[in-house]
């Protein structure tokens, strides 16, 4: 016996190719200048110099990172924690206000998929001959057509994965290995790995990474409220919707929308913006963009799709300035002055002091005690200095270390070991004190690190 057909649905949707429709308009225009500046800001930022190296550089073997005359070390780590805390807060206060603007004009998914879907328009043509093009059967246009499409986007995916290992690795010398066919390890890994990602999520998989990968779009309704600014359909003028008659008036009783739906066909996620506010929708605006343009064309008033608040749309006034606006703006405004004044009185210098593990104390032949610590002195000034190292709270310690004077190049570190002596009958069991560097050129420069020194019970 044959076996029945299956019926019912399946678990999952069948993925189906969004074939966008170019549109031109100013939020277009405005989106296309966000791509530029920050793909700009991106390939570029890593061939900028400032003062004889890399602008930009998190270099993780030295445990350095640069950013233009800031130089990070593993001490210094809360900056970019609180750098990274105020982007999140920003993140939260523009989708409070405006909705999605970080979706539509700046996500690097957003960004990338712009170049890619611009790069296969210019090889397989517009929405239309793509489509033709794909439903057609393989012939040596279709083949010539494909190969260069996908031979601009490895390329530029490549580019992308050098550019991307270029800000953890020196960029010029990183350049110069690829050059050369030396690239390997961890470098070689990274171009490969960063490079296919960008392939594959601005190339093939574009809306789903919206769709299905992004968190954002699943928890950005609770940042949403009735006065945030968002990408609207106006019901209320545009139902009920329907076409122009065949001498393009308009059908008695019928609203303005005239179901043309191309607000649809420039959709990047493919969704319909007239069933209201969908988590799909990166509010890229190009639904505005077509919407207007076809209300000019009809004679009639644009802004039947729009940038509004469900409190307009009610009737009702929008509220700018509400609690939780107000809140964001205290608290980003708090962090930012906060953060200014901790980068304007960091200490140019650092101090860690670790005890030698072999040997608690020592006696010498004299009968005075000695402990012997290792110092690590941080000099994050961009000049190099001389430190000399004293000991306060223990009296009559002796400080000795290998050179009196202990000469640290500019952001850099140096290890010396130290030890610490006293006479055998002024201390008994373990007291606290202070090793102090200070710099023989500027004695405001200097650091301070607690210590315990050992000697017989």
């Amino acid at each position: 016996m044959k076996a029945d057909a299956p019926t019912g649905r399946g678990l999952y949707k069948a993925h189906q190719k969004v074939y966008a429709r170019e549109v031109g308009g100013r939020f277009v225009r405005l989106r296309n200048m966000a791509v530029v500046v920050l793909l700009g800001l991106y390939y570029g930022l890593p061939w900028l110099q400032w003062n004889g190296r890399q602008a930009l550089l998190f270099d993780l073997p030295a445990r350095k990172f640069y950013l233009f005359g800031l130089t990070i070390f593993p001490q210094d780590l809360y900056l970019l924690t609180w750098l990274l805390i105020m982007a999140a807060l920003s993140l939260f206060f523009f989708t409070a206000l405006a909705g999605r603007l970080w979706c539509g004009y700046a996500c690097p998914q957003t960004v990338w998929t712009e170049i890619f879907v611009w790069m296969e328009r210019l090889t397989e043509g517009n929405r239309s001959q793509q489509m033709k093009l794909d439903r057609g059967p393989w012939t040596r246009a279709k083949f010539a057509r494909k190969f260069a499409k996908q031979a601009l986007w490895i390329g530029f995916a490549g580019f992308t994965g050098m550019t991307f290992v270029g800000y953890f690795s020196p960029i010029h010398a990183l350049v110069g290995k690829i050059a050369g066919g030396t690239l390997a390890g961890w470098e070689l890994f990274w171009v490969i790995f960063y490079g296919f990602a960008t392939y594959g999520n601005a190339g093939f998989m574009r809306e789903q990474v919206c769709l299905y990968m992004c968190p954002y779009a699943r928890f950005q309704s609770a940042m949403f409220d009735r006065n945030t600014l968002i990408i609207s359909y106006d019901a209320k003028r545009g139902e009920p919707r329907g076409p122009l008659r065949h001498d393009s008036t308009r059908v008695e009783g019928k609203g303005d929308c005239i179901d043309c739906t191309l607000c649809v066909q420039v959709c990047p996620t493919g969704i319909d913006i007239r069933k209201g506010l969908q988590y799909e929708c990166i509010a890229c605006a190009a639904c505005i963009d077509a919407c207007d343009g076809v209300m000019k064309k009809v004679g009639l008033p644009v802004g039947l799709v729009r940038y509004g608040t469900q409190s307009e749309l009610d009737g009702t006034p929008t509220r700018i300035f509400r609690p939780r606006i107000l809140i964001y703006m205290a608290l980003l405004g708090a962090l930012l002055a906060g953060f200014a004044y901790a980068v304007a009185h960091r200490s140019l210098v650092d101090l860690d002091v670790l005890r030698d593990r072999n040997t608690l104390y020592r006696e010498l032949d004299d009968g005075r005690i000695e402990n012997v610590f290792t110092v690590r002195i941080i000099n994050k000034d961009q000049h190099a200095h001389a430190f000399r190292l004293s000991a306060s709270g223990l009296p009559n310690a002796i400080v000795d270390s290998d050179d009196g004077a202990q000469a640290v190049e500019a952001e850099n570190v140096k290890s010396i070991v130290v030890r610490v002596r006293i006479p055998a009958y002024q201390e008994h069991g373990g007291k606290n004190f202070v090793i102090t560097a200070q710099a023989l050129d500027d004695p405001s420069l200097q650091a301070k690190s607690r210590a315990r020194f050992y000697s017989k019970p």
